[in-house]
């Protein structure tokens, strides 16, 4: 499918408009869409990839996990949650090392080797080239936040010492402000003051991260959303994880919503949003594209998935949503 431009920074469809005059609620994802994490979890990734390379696996001079590592990892619709993708990387550039392989070359044979299953795919695949069997026991993961070993280490570089003490009752071994900091909110009190004179209170939010994690950057802006029918992905069981559609659902559910706008950056989310309406809950997806390191190669993978509208920014969704 080839999305038309329309105007500077929307990408529509030609049945996009026929689908949007139907649209009855707005679910937003959070990261990448109401917040740019480039300098905030994307440099948590990186740090705390490294950490556990030098620390634990004790390899001195691991390669730093860039922009194109995130997204392709990102691509293949497993790697939703930060911490999952961090998994990936270590054990990739351990199993690298391993190997004697060039660890960036390594890096996209795992990629080019995972999908939606995330993780358990990254793991088959490596468990049949090498041991990793050592790390894999260091690391004990998934677990839970504040007690598994990888997550206290990201935690702690993001949430930084104090939100950290505050969230897990625990003393951080690291005295640099939290990367958190670093979110830059790019959703507005004027954005949704526009979007509730078509929707109301038929607004809310899907979203890996946890309530407090997002409650701190986004503050009294949060709660113009429709906290009660949105959802916290971090603070429920990993069987919700996107592309998981159930949190989707319940959220679509609660808003007594008959066609569902979800707006998204990820191939997750694309894919959660096509779930959500293959299982009766007519969701059509929007996707963001501005705030990725590429631009023009993530409108490149929503349109190969068929999606209706990519834009730049969620501020362009006045204009697209007037259009109808």
């Amino acid at each position: 499918m080839t999305l038309s431009k329309s105007n500077e920074g929307i990408y529509l469809d030609v049945d996009a408009k026929e689908q949007l005059s139907s649209v009855d609620s707005i679910i937003f994802d959070c990261d990448g869409v109401l917040i740019d994490i480039t300098e905030s979890y994307d440099i948590t990734i990186k740090k705390t990839v490294d950490y556990i390379l030098k620390e634990f696996a004790k390899i001195p001079n691991p390669i730093q996990i860039d922009a194109k590592i995130i997204d392709g990892f990102k691509a293949t619709g497993g790697f939703n949650d930060e911490v999952d993708l961090a998994y990936a990387g270590i054990l990739s550039i351990y199993a690298a090392n391993n190997l004697g392989e060039n660890q960036l070359d390594f890096v996209f044979k795992v990629i080019e080797n995972s999908n939606e299953s995330g993780i358990n795919s990254v793991e088959n695949f490596l468990e049949n080239l090498t041991d990793i069997s050592e790390i894999k026991a260091k690391l004990d993961y998934p677990g839970k936040h504040g007690e598994n070993t990888l997550y206290v280490v990201f935690d702690q570089f993001f949430y930084g010492p104090e939100l950290f003490l505050k969230l897990f009752k625990k003393k951080s071994e690291f005295s640099e402000k939290g990367l958190i900091e670093n979110d830059k909110v790019i959703v507005t009190t004027e954005l949704l003051s526009q979007l509730k004179k078509k929707f109301n209170d038929k607004i809310s939010i899907v979203t890996g991260r946890g309530l407090e994690s997002i409650k701190y950057p986004l503050k009294n802006i949060l709660y113009q959303f429709n906290i009660s029918n949105s959802f916290f992905l971090e603070d429920e069981s990993r069987e919700l994880a996107k592309p998981n559609p159930d949190s989707l659902i319940r959220a679509i559910s609660g808003l007594k919503s008959n066609h569902c706008l979800y707006v998204g950056d990820s191939f997750e989310d694309f894919i959660m949003a096509k779930k959500a309406t293959e299982s009766g809950k007519k969701t059509t997806f929007c996707g963001i594209v501005g705030t990725s390191k590429d631009p023009q190669k993530k409108l490149k993978l929503f349109e190969e998935k068929d999606a209706l509208i990519v834009l730049d920014s969620i501020n362009l969704l006045p204009k697209v949503l007037n259009q109808v």
